[in-house]
């Protein structure tokens, strides 16, 4: 989903609703299908946007969640960039810390 908020990607999809805007036949149509165009190119170049600032989001938090672990000496680092890890990886890494809370669990009775 990286490539749907990328600049690049927004300046295509711009360039895409002028030409369609442009298009002959759009000129021929009535007045309540030029609004549902209009509408539909902006919501169509808004999820772009979105996207963007989704991505933006998402990586300034798995930045901080990274600081975080690697700042406990405590802390399984491990679990650094754990998006990134393959699904089986992830599922070792769920079932370890399950394997903890169960532990930790007995101990407490």
């Amino acid at each position: 989903m990286l490539i749907l908020g990328n600049s690049i990607t927004f300046i295509l999809a711009f360039l895409l609703v002028i030409f369609w805007l442009s298009n002959r036949n759009f000129k021929n149509e009535e007045l309540n299908h030029y609004i549902g165009d209009i509408i539909s190119s902006v919501v169509f170049l808004s999820m772009f946007i979105i996207q963007k600032a989704f991505n933006h989001f998402t990586a300034s938090l798995h930045v901080k969640v990274n600081e975080l672990v690697s700042s406990h000496e405590t802390a399984n680092n491990a679990v650094i960039n754990v998006e990134t890890k393959t699904e089986h990886e992830i599922n070792q890494l769920q079932k370890g810390y399950s394997e903890l809370i169960e532990e930790e669990q007995e101990l407490k009775k």
